[in-house]
């Protein structure tokens, strides 16, 4: 199936700093930092990437993830309960905005 996505792409993640090898330099230190294990362990901050890749819908990270999701021991379910609490906050996120419009509504109507 042929998609605007490149599955092989993924691959060549590493290789960002080809045209710019300081802040691909630093990213990575960066993000090795952030998936260190800590106050969440690493199965954890696995979920939180995973759920959150399905908020920015990012199709490479998606592969990404549930893969490393799984390799961690985590099963379908849980991922799939991880994306339902991206899709309920990005769900929320829009609603409460409707705050806005509906101040806005009522000012006009006044």
């Amino acid at each position: 199936m042929k998609t605007y996505y490149n599955p092989e792409d993924l691959k060549k993640f590493g290789k960002i700093g080809e045209f710019q090898k300081t802040m691909a330099d630093k990213f990575f230190d960066y993000y090795g930092e952030v998936f260190k294990e800590g106050a969440l362990t690493a199965r954890e901050k696995s979920l939180i990437a995973l759920a959150v890749a399905h908020a920015v819908q990012c199709p490479y990270c998606i592969d990404a993830y549930t893969v490393d999701t799984m390799e961690k021991g985590c099963d379908e379910e849980q991922m799939m309960e991880a994306v339902h609490v991206a899709a309920a906050i990005r769900g929320g996120a829009s609603l409460v905005h409707s705050t806005q419009m509906m101040n806005k509504a009522k000012e006009i109507s006044m």
